[in-house]
Formats: structure tokens, sequence, C-alpha cells
């Protein structure tokens, strides 16, 4: 305790409030929940230990919120409350609450035991949802419980939300109160646009959900992923409700609202114990974060009797979990190089427990998201991991830094080939150039090189990529073509007969075209349609090697960005080696083989198409390389520059928006009569 409880009180309630504003409000918190909590249980203790200090605006005695500039207030008909919070993760914080609510209700010992519903605490929003004769006339955020933001028009973006309750319109109120919430992939998925578009990345779902549901505009808010779960009501008139909580959320499911399955009936503090356990087990396994459970007594009556205390229900309590945010000290930051070359800063951080599990390493994202959230060697740091992800920085802790202390910057060389290091103009990914020659990018360019559009190596998955890697066999790409029966035989699970095939079939890619080798190489920015570009250009490898970007410029689609990436391809040694070495092993093409194919009729010469559906006869391969060797060009998407789209069975909204744009849709008898000219 400080010396001076009145002085450290007042500094607590500050600090709570400056935290919670951040955190409700701005949905910008600076400290993670469980920082936040330890603040809070302190003031608690505070005011447990001197009554007096406990007054009625404390954080304590009421619930933090308030309305944003811009959204209109809402009276809450019933109070939006919250639940007592019990930060004590063991079973015996749940053999409390209920030991406490069988004394309140004067049950003697060898009375039956409590029944309770036990639901899941969400990381979400609260929100209010007001069905007026079962139509949903108006969304409103918790706030401070007694008045809320209208936020219908964000809400109205959310699909699982009904507009209309089944068999609910004779009600003339129903409130359903719930959590907005948003899921980890789709979560995962915005912060990845967002890195992207080189704009904020959000700290985690709750805060991204929150900043969605009370954005003004709702145009942006309907193209995040949010979700709802509900799990009581608010104010109801002319309906019934059931006499249990666990009858009231089957009911809100048969209006059509969601409720979430792991909700469960169980009886007394062995019942409790057993739920805590059972959803702290697959906690990580969920799509979406929870902090922790729920109880409430089931029986409304009950509930009744057993009253409020304060501002929070004596009948209900929130039983979190192992916090999935700590804070740490940052120690250093390198650099991994992933399968495809991207270089990612990680940190390397003083070891922390969070999320169940201890953590020293964490993703950085890249440099320029590491310098947004302004993160340097020896600061304090946010840390987070929630399910499977992968453990983040998610910010740093404002405070003075000892000295000045530099930004992180990417080296200029891979750390695992010593190649050089790219970053695209206008992106933000930094890449190893080794490519072909990078240890870290050895099975990536393998399994690619293999492919059935590339040298179709039939057998060469990524399972025996794995064990051929592992075991050394291979360390080049021309080192392919040196395995024999018995090498292979050695490996675990292979056979002598699927060893010959493979064998085979590695002596069979060997005559393959130019086009299919250029996008084997796995060159950045070359895919088939580039490959087969540069190969009628060209003509040949070693034209094609020779290459400036200015000369890479002169080919039909090929802009800066990709000529950069294929010169800077052709500019390393090892690159150019490891060609010079697969033309040893055997591979060929004829070298006119582009020249040719272009000399040919080309009767779709500048045109796009688009292919969609299933077609009668035609697979979408053998369409596509119809129209590419007629010299048109098969495209994704539609747009005012396509040509053409030709539709089959099934055909999806690439052909609504062919009608939309007036692009002519042909069928496939219509593309054979433009192949034929």
């Amino acid at each position: 305790m400080s010396r001076n409880p009145t002085r450290r009180a007042a500094e607590l309630r500050d600090l709570i409030d400056y935290h919670a504003q951040r955190y409700y409000v701005l949905d910008e918190p600076e400290i993670p929940d469980a920082e936040y909590d330890k603040l809070f249980q302190e003031l608690q203790a505070l005011e447990a230990a001197f009554p007096e200090l406990a007054t009625p605006d404390s954080p304590t005695q009421r619930i933090i919120g308030a309305v944003l500039e811009g959204l209109q207030p809402v009276r809450h008909a019933v109070p939006m409350l919250s639940i007592e919070t019990e930060r004590d993760t063991s079973e015996a914080a749940a053999r409390r609450f209920d030991a406490r609510v069988r004394r309140a209700l004067e049950l003697a010992d060898d009375a039956p035991p409590v029944a309770y519903s036990a639901e899941l605490k969400f990381d979400g929003l609260a929100l209010n949802l007001r069905y007026e004769a079962g139509v949903l006339v108006q969304a409103a955020t918790r706030g401070d419980g007694e008045t809320g933001e209208d936020v219908t028009h964000t809400i109205n973006t959310i699909r699982e939300i009904p507009k209309r309750l089944k068999g609910a319109a004779k009600t003339s109120v129903i409130e359903v109160r719930g959590e907005v919430y948003m899921r980890r992939d789709g979560f995962e998925r915005l912060n990845e646009q967002q890195r992207e578009k080189g704009e904020k990345t959000f700290v985690n779902p709750r805060n991204a959900a929150a900043g969605v549901v009370r954005q003004l505009d709702a145009r942006i808010a309907a193209k995040r992923p949010l979700s709802f779960f509900a799990y009581g009501l608010g104010e109801v008139r002319d309906w019934s409700a059931p006499p249990t909580h666990s009858a009231t959320l089957q009911a809100l499911a048969d209006f059509g609202v969601p409720v979430n399955a792991e909700r469960e009936v169980v009886l007394g503090a062995d019942g409790l114990v057993a739920y805590h356990a059972r959803i702290g087990a697959q906690r990580d396994a969920l799509p979406f974060d929870i902090d922790g459970v729920v109880y409430k007594v089931n029986q409304r009556a009950l509930q009744e009797r057993l009253g409020f205390k304060t501002r929070e229900p004596r009948w209900a309590l929130a039983h979190k979990y192992p916090a999935q945010e700590q804070l740490t000290l940052l120690r250093g930051i390198e650099v991994q190089v992933g399968r495809t070359g991207k270089l990612t800063p990680v940190a390397k951080l003083e070891p922390v427990f969070v999320g169940g599990t201890t953590v020293s390493n964490a993703t950085l994202h890249n440099v320029f998201e590491l310098r947004r959230k302004d993160v340097r060697i020896g600061d304090t740091v946010i840390v987070r991991r929630a399910g499977d992800v992968i453990p983040e920085v998610v910010g740093r802790v404002p405070g003075e830094r000892q000295g000045h202390v530099p930004n992180f910057r990417m080296p200029r060389q891979c750390p695992v080939c010593g190649s050089a290091v790219m970053r695209e103009k206008g992106g933000i990914d930094h890449r190893c150039t080794g490519g072909l020659f990078c240890a870290a990018q050895r099975k990536q360019a393998l399994l690619h090189f293999a492919g059935r559009r590339a040298m179709d190596i039939e057998g060469l998955g990524d399972k025996l990529v794995d064990q051929l890697v592992d075991a050394g066999l291979i360390r080049t790409l021309p080192e392919l073509y040196k395995l024999g029966v018995a090498k292979l035989t050695a490996l675990e699970r292979m056979g002598e007969k699927s060893a010959q095939n493979l064998v085979a079939n590695l002596e069979r890619s060997k005559q393959t075209t130019l086009q299919r080798f250029l996008y084997a190489l796995g060159i950045r920015q070359v895919g088939e349609s580039t490959a087969r570009d540069l190969a009628r250009h060209f003509g040949g490898i070693d034209r094609l090697m020779e290459a400036c970007e200015e000369q890479l410029l002169e080919v039909p689609d090929v802009g800066p960005i990709v000529a950069r990436s294929i010169h800077a391809f052709f500019d390393q040694p090892h690159n150019r080696e490891v060609v010079e070495q697969l033309r040893a092993a055997g591979i060929a093409w004829d070298e006119h083989d582009g020249k040719a194919a272009q000399a040919g009729p080309q009767p779709l010469a500048g045109k796009t198409l688009v292919l969609t559906g299933t077609l009668p006869t035609l697979s979408r391969d053998e369409a596509k390389a119809l129209i590419e060797a007629a010299g048109g060009k098969v495209s994704g998407s539609v747009s005012k520059k396509t040509h053409w789209v030709v539709a089959g069975d099934e055909a999806g909204s690439k052909l609504d928006k062919a009608r939309e744009l007036g692009v002519e849709v042909l069928d496939e008898a219509g593309l054979k009569a433009l192949l034929e000219g």
C-alpha cells in the first residue's frame, strides 16, 4: 500500500480514466488489458481498505464510456450494466462465486446445486438492438450504461443481424443485447490490407470491431468483416420472456438472432470449474477472441432475489483467462527470410508468458509498420498472441528513451545467401533476389519449378521436396536431374516403382518450351502470360538474359516494376549459373518456339478475354492456351477494356459484371468461331 492512500487513489483514478478513454472512446489503447486490470485492482484494493476513498465518480463505481463526436446519443430504456470481472484465473474463483450465491440465497449445505447458464465472454463491443413489431429500428452502443451511441447505419451492414425477427410481429418491443466482434481470420486479412496500403493497423480484433461500428461512414463498415452474438435482453414489451436465461437464449435463436453454440447449463461449483477448464482448453481453436467465460444464475426468479450491488448483478460473474497481451522489453531485431524471399523483421524479446505460452520472438511485419509504431530496440512493447496466430508486437508503451536510438534499417544483402535485397517501387515488402540460389527459398523454388504449368514433373510434391531438401540431396534445381533410383528409394516411404516413375518424369520434363521454362524459374512478377510474352519477344534465353530494362519495356504488358524484377534476377551471376546448369543437364526447347508461335495466325492479337464458368468440351487451361496461341490475352477480371467474356455453366459474378458494362458474352461455339478468324 502507498504511504498516502488518498494521493495514490487519485493517481489511479486519473490513470484509469486516461486509459479507459484511449480504449473505450478512441479505440487506441496504449497498454494491454492485463496492465489496465492491475491498475483497476489496485484501486479496488485501496477503496476496500479505505471505504471513504470510494467516491461516486470512481471508475470502480461506474461504466466507462462516452459518446463519440458526430454520433447521436441514445438513452437506454433499461441501463446496460457491466458484470463483475474475476481476474483470478484459477478454479478457486468459480468456487467462491458459487459459495457467495448460495449464501445470498440462504441455501443449506445439503440443498441441491444452483443451476447456472455458462457462456463465452466475447472480446468485442457491447450492442443493444431495438426491435419494434419485430423490425430492427435502432442499434446503440453501451456507452456509459445510461447513454450510448446510435450506430444503426453501420450495424445494418452486418448480414448476420436480422432486420426482422421471426414470429415477433405482435411484440411491441424486444431489445436484444449482445456483442459485435471480428473473427481472427477477418482481422488478419484486414490488417494485411492495411499494411499493403501503408495505412494504420489495428491492435486487436476488439478495437478493430469497435472502430468500425463507430464509423460515421457506413460504406467503410460494409467492407469490414463484422459478426454478432446475442447474450441477453434489454427492454421487453408484449412478450413474456422464458423463466430461465438458457431458454431466453434459445428463444432469441428461434427469432433468427445469432447465439453462440458454446453455451451450457451447469450445476454448482463443479459445473462452473469444468466449463471454465473445457473452454480454456479449446480457446485457441475458436475462430474469434474470448477473454473469459460468463456465469449467470439460470433461474430468472433467483436472479431477482439476488438483485444488484452498485451497478453489477450479484447473479453473474465474468471469469477471465490469462491475458493475450503483455508488456516486455524489445532486446533486438533480426531479419528472417521466408519461402518466397520476403524479408520480415522479427523482435527478439525478454521472454514473457502471453496467450498461454512463453514468447521470446514476435513478428514486426515490415519496416514501414515498424516505423509507424515507432518501435526501437530497448523499448517496452506490447506483445499479442491469440489462438494460433504468430505473436506480434502491436505497439510500444509511450515513454522517454535512454539516449538516441536509431531507426531499424533493412539489410541490403540477404542474411541467408548474400544476394541483393530489393523493394518494388510503391511496395512495402523487401525481398531477396537470390531466388533459385537462396537456401531459405529452396523448397518453394523446387515446388514451383515442378508445377503442372511449369516443368510438369509429376510425383514431386510437398512431402517429397521436404525429404529431398532436409536430407541434403537437393541444394539447387540442377541437382534434381542427378537423382537416381537408388538415392530415391533410400528415402522414407519411397518404393522402387515410385522412384522409377519420378526419374522417368524428370527425364520427360527435359523437353519443354521456353515459355514453361521461364515461368518455372520463379522470377518475381513473371506469371504464365508474361513468360509467354517474353518468349515471343526474345525467342531465346540468351537474348533475354542480356536484355537491359529499356529493352524489357518493349515487351507487351511489361511495365517498369516487372522489367526491374526480371533484370534484377538475371543480373545475379548465380541465377545465370543455374540456367546454364539446367541446360547442361539436358533441358531443351526450340530456341524459336516463341517466334514460331507468334508467326502463326493471330486472329485475337491485341484482344482481352475473360473465362467464367464451365465450358462443354474445353477445360479452362485448354481454352486459355487456344486464346493465347491466337494472340489473345486472358484476364482474371472484367473491365471496360475486356473485349469478350466467354461464359459456360455456373458462370458467376464475372458474367454479371460483363452485362453491367455491356461487354459481349460468348459461349464455347462463339469462342471457336473467333479462333477460326
